[in-house]
């Protein structure tokens, strides 16, 4: 069982960096406190993973079999680089990080298959621009309109409080419902753990990086990249949200941070573009590019370190 503390890893970095996504507006708008959102979050991201999270193993088994031995080696590439953005307070795409690290092993190994890669592709760049539109649109319609949303209910902050726990909520289960397939997916598909198993696992391990290592990302996402107020940080979560759980049901795990990122953009526009940070924005895209690209490298290399050694 030696090969489950990858898991472990993984799942903590994901917590530590991606998960971070799922409040990070709430937290930086001031809405909530940290630990509220983290125990809140931690909760209900195992709730999704165990209710809907089996859904995206079927992506990773359809990428290509695995061995304990890749499935082990796809993860720990993973972890590390998710685990490097972290550090660098950069919100990243764990899915492009499993992604990346299959075809570096499957490079190395000669055993990927390409097919589902075209649905994958098409949903992270889809992602963010959901998300966007999912923002910018009851944005830009409070901001033309704003007899919409009664007086009494904005000065109330107590009600946005309370808005913003249940979207968090919704954003966190979401999340677990999405997410989950990208901490074990690969173990699933070797045979190592099954789907109920590995939804478990994932959820914890994710939980715990929320609970030790995530501030740092919350900082970029919830605060640096655009300025934003309660009512804009619920919009943002429940664009999100939304977004995550359509890909959940369709079964292809996406970024957290993809979409919170872009519904973030997308207040930014509504707001003028003068208010989206043009270099958080131009880091927050590295990471994006940068994390298959990593992670490919660091798989293929530990695929070829293994052989060296043995």
């Amino acid at each position: 069982m030696w090969t489950i503390t990858a898991v472990v890893f993984m799942g903590w970095a994901l917590g530590a960096d991606a998960a971070a996504s799922v409040f990070g507006p709430a937290v930086g708008s001031g809405a909530m406190r940290f630990w509220t959102a983290a125990v809140l979050a931690s909760l209900l991201i195992l709730v999704g993973a165990m209710t809907v999270g089996s859904r995206g193993f079927e992506v990773y088994e359809a990428l290509g079999s695995q061995t304990l031995l890749s499935a082990f080696l796809v993860t720990l590439a993973a972890g590390l680089t998710v685990a490097l953005m972290s550090v660098l307070g950069l919100p990243v795409s764990s899915a492009q990080a499993v992604v990346g690290a299959i075809l570096g092993v499957g490079f190395v190994s000669g055993g990927v298959s390409v097919a589902p890669l075209a649905k994958i592709g098409v949903s992270w760049v889809l992602t963010p621009i959901g998300a966007l539109v999912a923002a910018y649109v009851p944005y830009k319609l409070l901001v033309l309109f704003p007899q919409a949303l009664p007086s009494r209910l904005v000065s109330r902050t107590g009600v946005i409080r309370v808005g913003l726990v249940l979207v968090t909520g919704y954003s966190a289960y979401a999340f677990g419902a999405n997410n989950v397939a990208n901490v074990t997916g690969v173990f699933v598909s070797s045979g190592l753990l099954s789907p109920g198993m590995g939804a478990l696992i994932g959820a914890f391990a994710i939980g715990l990086g929320i609970l030790t290592f995530s501030r740092r990302v919350i900082e970029t996402v919830g605060s640096h990249l655009v300025s934003l107020d309660a009512v804009t940080a619920l919009i943002v979560i429940l664009a999100e949200a939304i977004t995550l759980n359509v890909y959940a049901v369709i079964g292809v795990p996406v970024s957290a941070s993809q979409a919170v990122v872009g519904a973030v953009v997308g207040i930014g526009l509504v707001k003028g573009v003068k208010t989206i940070d043009g270099r958080v924005l131009l880091r927050v895209l590295f990471g994006w590019v940068g994390t298959p690209t990593i992670a490919g490298l660091l798989s293929a290399g530990l695929v070829l370190g293994v052989r060296l050694v043995a």
